[in-house]
């Protein structure tokens, strides 16, 4: 079903709200989610600009490393508000204890970020508690907790390279992009550490997901430490530093499977402020005229899109088939660009002329966008928090509630759920692995414990029984008659009234794709560099391309290319 890319149903003389938010049946398309890119307004892109316009500062704390790497390294990062460190345990442990499950129980790298000072009494408590992860009883000044596994050949290439005097095989790296991949990162008062709340009031780490990502990105900081502390142990005055280049390449990676997808259907308000906040970013946008000087940042970050997914290493046929149609329609508008612009007045036209191309290539296209305007775009950047409560009203009707699901859930109501298609999946915790899993409905033990992440069916279900009551009787009295739809009726009422209200997916389908909710979560992160490994779980990389710690700013670093190996020969040299 094709849907218009934009509305106008704002009369408003005002030029922001000449064009309206995209559709939420646009936006919320389970598949065009599945199709999203890092944008400015990425949490790791906000991270970066707030380090660089508050001139946070980080000091190596205390490295003990033996000469085999292992031990323990605290950095100690100042911000204006307060002080925090991060504390990393280099671990000894076999290939096959190296696993990126849940059930892992041994880890190349645990880390925490830790609010205040660190005193011989927490660092006892930390080197006791941390490695041990869930199974620890760790401190509640630990604000992130988290582990990581190295990427073996890319690890030992780097090292035995510059030990070597050499810098390493391009081609090598090219095939990862990272030294490390976190497994898990836990923040929020999970297991018992620090609870966000009291962040609310805090300027440091008040918006989502940030102290998670601040995390990432010092651990980033030292696995490049790491890497050239270990060269110079094994190759000693032979031994080069990884170029500043390459090093700016690296990110690091993350292993996400099934655990994360139910995030985005449990918490809808949190999903609606994040993507209402980028789409308000992108109306920004869309609303300006197209300038020569403009189109030429443009063209060059398409440019740079395309030679990015030309690089991108995937053994994931579809992503493969998806990168490479990006590459061929991207390569064929910039070919006939100037064509493209004619009839254009606004970006909000070049969009509109080019929604037939993939959900992958529109969106590349607005993440380009998004880069050209800073100053309308970032301050959308604050907007990533949300109020999560779920109401009804008083003195409403059930003709009502009735309407707010023809006009926002159509995508549900219109699901016959008597098809077995429909319901062929049900969704549960495994206890013997401690994992979110899908299971086939009547083949499968375990649908008696079945997630509630069946939003499409419930709102079915409640329009159907809406459909039986007095279409005048107070939406009240048809709860206290029916409570079993409480829950559900809050939740439509709400996010029917929000810009964007709920993913438009029924995750019990049969061709759902769990991917897709992974990806748009990821991408909100700011993930790159999306390899899937099925249709459950996904390697991406974190803060690849991104500035290092000492020479971090605010300007653009989007879509991450390989360094020139002719140009960084050269520099090498130079060096």
């Amino acid at each position: 079903m094709e849907h218009s890319l934009l509305i106008n149903d704002n009369p408003s003389n005002d030029k922001l709200n000449a064009v309206s938010f995209r559709t939420p049946d646009v936006v919320m398309h389970s598949e065009r989610l599945g199709a999203m890119h890092q944008t400015r307004i990425s949490f790791v892109r906000t991270l970066l600009r707030k380090i660089d316009k508050e001139n946070w500062t980080l000091s190596n704390h205390l490295w003990d490393l033996d000469k085999e790497g292992y031990g323990q390294v605290i950095y100690r990062l100042q911000t204006h508000e307060h002080v925090y460190h991060l504390v990393v345990f280099c671990n000894q442990i076999a290939d096959e204890e190296r696993n990126d499950r849940v059930i892992a129980q041994k880890w190349d790298v645990t880390f925490a970020l830790v609010y205040g000072e660190i005193g011989d009494e927490l660092l006892a408590n930390l080197k006791a508690n941390v490695p041990l992860q869930e199974a620890g009883r760790n401190s509640n000044m630990v604000m992130v907790l988290a582990r990581a596994n190295k990427s073996v050949r890319v690890f030992d290439h780097i090292v035995s390279s510059l030990a070597d005097g050499q810098q390493p095989n391009l081609d090598v790296l090219a095939q990862v992009g990272y030294i490390l991949r976190t497994t898990a990162v836990y923040g929020n008062g999970k297991f018992g550490i620090f609870d966000f709340k009291p962040l609310d009031h805090s300027e440091d780490f008040n918006q989502s997901f940030r102290a998670q990502m601040c995390a990432v990105y010092l651990l980033r900081e030292f696995s490049l430490d790491w890497v050239d502390y270990l060269a110079k142990q094994k190759g000693g005055k032979k031994a080069v530093s990884l170029h500043p280049e390459i090093k700016r390449y690296l990110g690091i990676g993350n292993a996400t499977g099934l655990g994360m997808a139910p995030y985005l259907i449990n918490h809808p308000c949190v999903v609606d402020q994040w993507l209402s906040a980028r789409e308000g970013g992108l109306q920004a946008v869309l609303v300006c005229a197209i300038e020569p000087k403009k189109v030429e940042i443009f063209t060059n970050l398409m440019s740079r899109a395309i030679q990015h997914f030309s690089e991108v290493v995937t053994i994931n046929e579809p992503q493969i088939i998806l990168n490479n149609t990006v590459v061929d329609e991207l390569t064929h508008l910039q070919s006939n660009f100037i064509t493209e612009l004619k009839g254009c007045n606004t970006w909000a036209d070049f969009l509109q002329g080019n929604q037939h191309l993939s959900f992958e290539s529109q969106e590349v296209m607005i993440s380009c966008m998004m880069e050209l305007y800073p100053e309308r775009v970032d301050p959308f950047a604050g907007q990533a928090n949300a109020d999560e409560s779920m109401s009804l009203p008083s003195g409403k009707v059930v003709q009502d509630l009735i309407e707010v699901l023809e006009a926002r859930y159509q995508w549900a109501i219109s699901i016959d759920f008597a098809a077995a298609d429909n319901v062929y999946w049900f969704w549960y915790r495994s206890e013997d692995k401690e994992e979110p899993r899908m299971g086939v409905r009547g083949q499968e033990h375990g649908d008696d414990k079945e997630f509630l992440l069946d939003i499409g069916r419930q709102a079915n279900t409640l329009y159907l029984a809406l459909q039986q009551a007095d279409s005048q009787q107070l939406i009240s009295e048809f709860i206290l008659s029916q409570p079993k739809h409480r829950s559900i009726a809050r939740r439509v009422w709400t996010m029917g009234h929000k810009k964007m209200g709920d993913i438009q997916i029924n995750v019990l389908q049969k061709t759902a794709l769990p991917m897709h909710l992974l990806r748009c979560k990821l991408s909100m992160f700011g993930a790159t560099k999306f390899d899937p490994r099925s249709d459950r779980w996904v390697r991406v990389t974190l803060f690849q391309g991104a500035p290092l710690f000492d020479d971090v700013h605010s300007d653009e670093w989007l879509f991450p290319l390989l360094p020139n190996l002719s140009a960084l020969s050269e520099k090498i040299k130079e060096d």
